[in-house]
């Protein structure tokens, strides 16, 4: 058997497996475990083993690399119009064979075990700042059920519910006391955890000559350069600085029929937890960006003096960042601000 294109619908237990000639012809259907494949495969001749980009995928990929493999990722959406007639895991898999023969197929970039620590912390650290959020709504909800309203921020409820436990004479019953500085208790528990993940994110900016380039664009600080060198690496797997753009899902849909073009809101594709840090980043750079007498500061306060919708603004400069940080990974080099010459 002469396998060209080995499909693999990746699964925790069983894997569905199809193989195909080059004729595209399936020569091969079978279901195995996952440590059966990964014998079957070391046994095969060289050839393409392709999967959808998915958890559990990126290790697959390098396991089966090792063995002189060529990996092909494919987003899972792609795949999908590849796959006939009613879904199974066999036509799943011959569907991911299928869509990895195509010469337009956009593929992802298999990923390090560098890359994929740092998007483990950069995950672990987003869950425990959603945590502390439900637990300051919760705290703020309680809090409010007595007649105690604090104003917006943090740091103005941090201290206030501190005073409030300091003081002796709280109306609050002994339980909800007792309660209060558990949740208190807990509270601080998360500041810890994500401040120690904060440094971590400081000492891997310090320590990656990439990330350290990418931190000199302004309103890209050390969590956006260390997400964007776990997700894209070096951005050789995009052409052009606009396909990170709109990869990351800056860039407005397009509904375009009869010649009629019809441009929408952004596409919101890609990877949310990067284009949110880039959308963050670009609205807290964006006042002394504007104020500039460069290039980017010119073209920002043009869109200002037109009237342009902030929220708008914001997300072009985010996706403007996008493409410059595509421009250092790529050439190595330090974002350096090009001032206007004076009239």
């Amino acid at each position: 058997m002469n396998i060209v294109i080995l499909g693999v619908d990746l699964g925790k237990n069983a894997c569905s497996v199809v193989g195909v000639d080059a004729a595209g012809a399936v020569i091969v259907r079978r279901s195995m475990r996952r440590q059966t494949l990964i014998d079957y495969v070391a046994k095969l001749p060289a050839c393409v083993v392709a999967m959808e980009a998915c958890c559990g995928a990126h290790h697959m990929g390098r396991v089966f690399a090792a063995h002189g493999h060529e990996i092909r990722l494919m987003s899972p959406e792609y795949v999908r119009p590849y796959v006939k007639a009613q879904k199974n895991d066999d036509r799943d898999a011959e569907g991911i064979a299928e869509a990895a023969s195509r010469p337009t197929m956009r593929f992802v970039e298999l990923k390090t075990q560098e890359q994929l620590d740092i998007q483990t912390l950069h995950r672990v650290r987003s869950r425990l700042v959603a945590e502390r959020r439900s637990l300051i709504n919760q705290l703020r909800a309680i809090l409010l059920e007595r007649g105690t309203i604090f104003p917006v921020g943090r740091r103005k409820l941090e201290l206030g519910i501190d005073e409030m436990l300091a003081d002796e004479k709280t109306t609050l019953s002994p339980r909800l006391r007792q309660l209060l500085d558990e949740l208190r208790a807990e509270w601080h528990g998360l500041d810890a955890r994500i401040d120690a993940l904060n440094e971590e994110f400081i000492e891997l900016a310090r320590s990656d000559p990439a990330a350290r380039r990418l931190t000199s664009i302004p309103g890209v600080g050390v969590l956006n350069a260390t997400a964007l060198i776990a997700a894209v690496g070096d951005a050789s797997s995009f052409a052009k600085a606009r396909d990170l753009g709109a990869w990351l899902g800056l860039v407005p849909r397009q509904h375009t029929t009869g010649g009629k073009p019809r441009l929408l809101g952004i596409s919101k594709r890609g990877n949310t937890y990067l284009r949110t840090l880039l959308i963050h980043g670009a609205r807290a750079a964006l006042p002394s960006m504007s104020q500039s007498d460069t290039p980017l500061g010119q073209w920002l306060r043009a869109m200002i003096d037109r009237g342009v919708h902030r929220n708008a603004i914001v997300v072009a400069l985010a996706n403007k960042l996008a493409r410059i940080a595509w421009a250092v990974l790529r050439k190595g080099a330090t974002f350096e601000r090009v001032y206007l010459a004076a009239a």
